[in-house]
């Protein structure tokens, strides 16, 4: 028996606005989208619109979508975002993420995101999700902890490299 689809016709002016938001960089409305919790389609789109946006000023709200959007899928895509923005200032909700949340699938892209990020302070956190009751999140720690130690040491590398002399 096919599943009935949801008509999300209502949701093509909201998509409208936000994409003309997106075209002018406005990270405030789209944030402001978010906490009103439009449907998943606008909130899925909304968080992937601020990770394409590639802007710092956008992690306080994947990191609000993160912490308290009630969707697993919403929150993973948030994870995501943040992972792929690279942006140090998500590290604190991540961590919290990976080590709180509910859904193995944001566990797990946390975990990712962190190594993504690269970030040292990320450590301990991963450190501790080596011991989650979830081999997929225990395995993206691993991988997390991979990347972090491949940073140090081409940081470390780098740093023993002499300068080159300039003519």
């Amino acid at each position: 028996m096919p599943t009935r689809m949801t008509d999300y016709s209502p949701d093509f002016d909201t998509l409208e606005k936000m994409e003309w938001a997106f075209s002018k960089g406005d990270v405030a409305y789209i944030s402001k989208v978010l906490k009103g919790r439009p449907s998943i389609i606008l909130r899925i789109h909304g968080v992937c619109m601020l990770a394409d946006m590639k802007r710092e000023d956008a992690i306080p709200a994947l990191a609000r979508a993160l912490r308290e959007d009630p969707s697993p899928l919403v929150r993973h895509e948030a994870a995501f975002a943040m992972g792929q923005l690279e942006f140090k200032s998500g590290v604190p909700s991540l961590l919290e993420a990976m080590a709180k949340d509910e859904s193995v699938l944001v566990r797990h892209e946390s975990a990712v995101a962190l190594g993504s990020i690269g970030d040292e302070r990320a450590r301990p956190g991963l450190m501790t999700a080596l011991e989650d009751v979830d081999e997929d999140v225990r395995l993206s720690a691993e991988v997390a902890l991979a990347d972090l130690e491949f940073l140090k040491r081409l940081r470390t590398k780098t740093e023993m490299q002499p300068l080159a002399e300039t003519g």
